[in-house]
């Protein structure tokens, strides 16, 4: 239930459909002569699209998402495993002509095979399953096997949980799939925007995970200004913004993290460069 009425509440009330409903609400309040009310809608509408697709404003509500968890500089000479979580594969396309293709999110999956190489013991575990809601999808976890069978990446250190169709989900499967043990060094890897919203679902699993935030959107000296490039880039900064501090309150009413912005922990930074590899 609360994931199919997430996708159904997000259709409503993301960014380019309030912006819709703003011109549709104008051209009404033309059509029944209600000028000042059309001029209200209007130019609530213009402003928005200015804000949206012309200034920095997505960078700005995406850089306290990113900066929340650091990247960590060094790593322990062992670590027991690595989760990644899905949202790198173009499921839909996968789908319908085959192959493995990557997206925007694909430093997700780099990042893991960079790590898999460094840490040749370590268990890799890639959680993502079926999150559409419309049409037909190959979970991520699903086209990562063939990937990582391509790349010559096989045998049982690999794990694929694609049953998680969603934040919560990925960290109880892959706990479940893990089997993690007290005192093990497990690493997280996941955007940088998402990796507060992903660190709290895993601690309310009770997976403890180091965060490994990848796929930066935002440069670290983001400011507010006019940006004229790219309105489409622009407007998709707006949209993940919007949608991961929704993400994160609705996790929060619902129980799914205990905190509405989770935060590092002191066990998620090395104290010491003492026993610390360079990575």
């Amino acid at each position: 239930m609360f994931f199919a009425m997430s996708k159904i509440l997000w259709l409503l009330i993301q960014p380019i459909t309030l912006l819709l409903a703003g011109i549709l609400a104008s051209w009404l309040a033309i059509a029944f002569a209600r000028r000042r009310l059309a001029l209200i809608f209007s130019t609530i509408t213009a402003i928005s699209l200015l804000l949206f697709s012309f200034t920095t404003l997505g960078n700005m509500l995406l850089l306290p998402l990113e900066e929340r968890f650091p990247v960590n500089p060094a790593l322990p000479d062992h670590i027991e495993g690595i989760v990644v979580l899905g949202g790198f594969m173009e499921g839909e396309v996968n789908a319908s002509r085959g192959g493995h293709e990557i997206n925007g999110a694909g430093d997700r999956i780099i990042e893991t095979m960079r790590l898999a190489r460094l840490y040749p013991d370590a268990r890799i575990v890639v959680s993502g399953g079926e999150g559409t809601f419309f049409n037909n999808s190959i979970p991520d976890a699903v086209s990562t096997r063939a990937l990582f069978s391509d790349f010559g990446m096989t045998g049982e250190r690999l794990s694929f949980e694609a049953k998680s169709r969603n934040t919560f989900e990925n960290a109880v499967y892959s706990r479940d799939l893990a089997k993690p043990r007290a005192g093990e060094t497990w690493l997280l890897i996941t955007s940088a925007f998402h990796m507060p919203r992903a660190m709290g679902c895993f601690r309310q699993a009770g997976f403890q995970v180091i965060a490994w935030p990848v796929d930066y959107l935002t440069r670290s000296d983001s400011g507010f200004s006019i940006d004229l490039q790219d309105p489409l880039g622009g407007l998709a900064h707006v949209t993940i913004a919007v949608r991961e501090w929704i993400g994160l309150l609705s996790y929060w009413f619902t129980g799914k993290i205990d905190n509405a912005f989770p935060a590092p922990e002191q066990v998620n930074t090395p104290i010491s460069a003492s026993g610390m590899k360079e990575v």
